[in-house]
């Protein structure tokens, strides 16, 4: 409630005047991550996305979502502003700048390697590109171009993995993710034994549940990635649907606020939180459910993390002071 109360004080024009600083802080850190030693940086899950200090941990890529989704909107209302009359040329330059800004946090993040948050940045800055006035005689054949691409990638890995071995250099370890989601039963004691554990414990909870702290089902990652089989477990088809339920009035009221709010750069901050919210919500959800594979995305307010709190704290601060200082304008307290 602290970081709320203090980010919903800044301003539209406050922030987009911070911008580089938020951008350049949280790719900072990023950088620092992968080149600080293992004393203060060690490796968790294959991955170096962690600084391990005495009394505490700090993940600064949940931070780098925030800030992305500032810069990116920064970057839109500027370019707006510049060009009023909208040509293709005109759509293709934003669409250069809008890729450099998320180049180097994705460079960052993979060199971690952390995937999971390299999707959530494309989720970002993909959003912001729908909303952002580029023509969709360019977002709609890009759209079935990777579409296309995703698909053909897909069908490689499923029937062809040694032509992608072979040209692409994907080692053969990395497939394991891909088939473990498709066939979780025959990779139970692998690849697919979190997704097996995930569905048993989410199909045992049937309609209501066994109870808060009655959960059988061991969960590694429980409290963290696969919280929503705990819930599913314990509260049951019931409770998961009210876990849902909530993340849906919550978008609802973002989106409202989106379209209320006179401000171009709020509507975009808007629209970044949006999609960063319902890409980790549908990621976290569908991957437990063997919807979508395992990403290692948290449950947003509910997964155990400090950082991941902070982070969407921060967010929530950006969306409140939207309505705070929306309020004020309304009723002439500026």
């Amino acid at each position: 409630m602290v970081i709320i109360g203090f980010i919903m004080r800044f301003d539209s024009d406050q922030l987009q005047k911070l911008t580089w600083v938020f951008y350049g802080f949280g790719n900072f850190l990023l950088l620092l991550l992968l080149v600080a030693p293992s004393s203060i940086a060690r490796e968790i899950n294959g991955a170096k996305s962690w600084f391990t200090l005495p009394g505490f941990s700090l993940q600064p890529s949940e931070f780098m979502k925030v800030f992305l989704i500032i810069t990116l909107s920064t970057v839109i209302v500027k370019h707006n502003e510049k060009y009023r009359i909208r040509t293709v040329r005109e759509d293709f330059l934003l669409l250069g700048k809008l890729g450099a800004v998320l180049a180097l946090p994705l460079l960052l993040i993979m060199q971690q390697p952390d995937l999971g948050t390299a999707l959530v940045f494309l989720a970002i800055t993909i959003g912001l590109v729908f909303v952002s006035g580029v023509s969709w005689k360019i977002i709609a054949p890009a759209f079935l171009g990777i579409t296309a691409v995703g698909s053909v990638i897909l069908g490689l890995v499923v029937y062809a993995p040694n032509l992608l071995e072979k040209y692409l250099g994907v080692k053969q370890y990395q497939f394991g993710r891909i088939y473990s989601w498709l066939d979780p039963e025959s990779y139970s004691s692998g690849e697919g034994y979190h997704l097996k554990k995930s569905l048993d414990a989410i199909g045992s909870g049937m309609v209501n549940g066994k109870g808060i702290g009655n959960g059988v089902v061991y969960l590694p990652e429980g409290q963290t990635d696969f919280i929503f089989a705990v819930i599913g477990e314990e509260f049951g088809f019931i409770g998961a649907s009210i876990v849902i339920s909530l993340f849906f009035v919550l978008v609802y009221y973002l989106i409202k606020l989106g379209l209320e709010t006179k401000n171009e750069f709020n509507s975009y901050l808007c629209v970044g939180v949006i999609s960063m919210l319902t890409f980790h919500v549908f990621q976290n959800i569908g991957m437990t459910i063997q919807v979508l594979p395992i990403t290692g995305i948290p449950l947003p307010f509910i997964s155990y993390g400090g950082s991941s709190l902070m982070g969407n704290m921060f967010a929530m601060g950006l969306m409140f002071g939207i309505s705070w200082h929306h309020k004020r304008y309304m009723f002439g307290n500026d």
